[in-house]
């Protein structure tokens, strides 16, 4: 089969991104809801540990006016009162929150009030939040746990799911592969699912009937014109060698030759698209055959048939193949040409432009010889080159040397 340069670039699995992207929602998800908890959670005890202040400082307060005396949790100008509360500017109560309780990191609120007028003494009331906050911290860390939990659930769930969209859409590419490599009977088929997926495989499947019948009536029409032709173009054969030797008769002569032979190439093409043709097998020596092929074009080529083992082939094919590469190399290249044959591969390179970007990347196509450089011609030489190969089974490689000229490989099956 013939085998040109693509470009592969490197893939990531689709089922790895819906994973990656599941996984990234679960934690984001986690992570906005564990922090609202805790900032909902952190306020909540602030308003009930101010409350609670707030509470005792006015019964305590109350108790020393009417007795004189102070509750277990009250005190009257304590030294480490938040410098905020000191100075309160009336009897109401005042609460204050940030404070540390002696010996601890943990967040506190105090409530102070003045036991009497302007320059009475502050009483003030300690509430510590040591174990709400040591509630919060275990509420943050088993949130984060249930959240390692969810995410060790949730990546390989949508990893699974992935894994399933990503078949069905293998299955769509794999037919869109086959279609594009010449196998116009690939078909997808009915999917499972009901949704974009089946659309784009329903679609695949309409665009290959509705292209096999372009191209089945594309061949029928190059078939039937190319058979019409035949006789006329005959014809004309006939009656050039009719006229009197001279210029002219040479000039006709040869234009009708070269019409003849673009007649019988798309003969030719039309029973390759149509899969007419079947190789006749035969154990032949590779380097005489290739020796004899270059002969037969009549064209100053150079050949060097190493010693090669015989191969089991079509030898009309591969003369055919070799043929139509060398004239090519004349016809679109410099010389000198060289024909090499090793094993099994077969190597003609000319010195000239090389082949064009397109025909690298997508092949030779039928009419199209490519930049003004590489000269004139009808196009369908590479082309029979390549569907002989795929006849035999063979690669047909286009590349150009780093130094310059078109290099056409052939590598026959072992």
């Amino acid at each position: 089969m013939p085998a040109f340069d693509r470009p592969q670039q490197p893939r990531v699995p689709l089922s790895w991104k819906i994973a990656a992207l599941a996984g990234a929602t679960a934690c984001l998800v986690a992570l906005v809801v564990g922090l609202l908890v805790h900032v909902w959670t952190k306020h909540d005890i602030r308003h009930r540990a101010e409350r609670q202040a707030r509470d005792d400082v006015v019964s305590a307060t109350d108790v020393y006016r009417r007795s004189g005396a102070l509750t277990s949790d009250a005190r009257l100008d304590p030294a480490d009162l938040p410098y905020a509360l000191t100075r309160p500017t009336d009897d109401d109560p005042h609460v204050s929150y940030g404070g540390n309780s002696p010996g601890s990191t943990d967040p506190t609120v105090w409530g102070a009030q003045r036991v009497g007028g302007p320059g009475t003494p502050v009483l003030a009331v300690q509430v510590t939040i040591h174990n709400e906050f040591r509630e919060l911290y275990r509420l943050d860390l088993t949130m984060a746990v249930a959240s390692l939990i969810a995410l060790t659930v949730v990546t390989p769930l949508a990893g699974f799911g992935a894994g399933v969209l990503a078949r069905r859409l293998r299955r769509v590419s794999e037919t869109a592969s086959r279609i594009s490599r010449g196998d116009l009977d690939a078909r997808t088929g009915p999917t499972k699912g009901g949704d974009e997926v089946s659309d784009i495989a329903a679609t695949v499947d309409l665009m290959a009937d509705t292209l096999s019948r372009r191209l089945a009536d594309e061949r029928r029409f190059t078939a039937d014109v190319a058979h019409e032709l035949r006789t006329p173009v005959g014809g004309l054969l006939a009656t050039a060698d009719l006229l009197a030797p001279g210029e002219t008769e040479d000039l006709l002569r040869s234009r009708v030759r070269d019409l003849r032979g673009l007649v019988e190439d798309l003969l030719e093409i039309s029973r390759l698209d149509a899969g007419a043709e079947l190789p006749v097998h035969a154990r032949v020596p590779l380097g005489a055959v290739v020796a004899e092929a270059v002969a037969r074009t009549g064209l100053d080529t150079e050949v060097d048939a190493r010693p090669a083992d015989s191969v089991e082939t079509d030898p009309r094919r591969l003369e055919r193949i070799v043929g139509n590469l060398v004239v090519n190399a004349h016809r679109h290249g410099k010389g000198p040409v060289r024909v090499t044959v090793e094993d099994r591969t077969v190597v003609v390179r000319d010195h000239g432009p090389g082949f064009p970007a397109h025909l690298l990347h997508d092949g030779p196509r039928r009419f199209q010889t490519g930049a003004a450089e590489r000269g004139t011609g009808h196009g369908l030489g590479l082309t029979i080159a390549v569907g002989q190969a795929g006849v035999l089974g063979a690669e047909l490689r286009f590349t150009n040397a780093p130094d310059g000229g078109a290099v056409a490989t052939l590598h026959l099956p072992g």
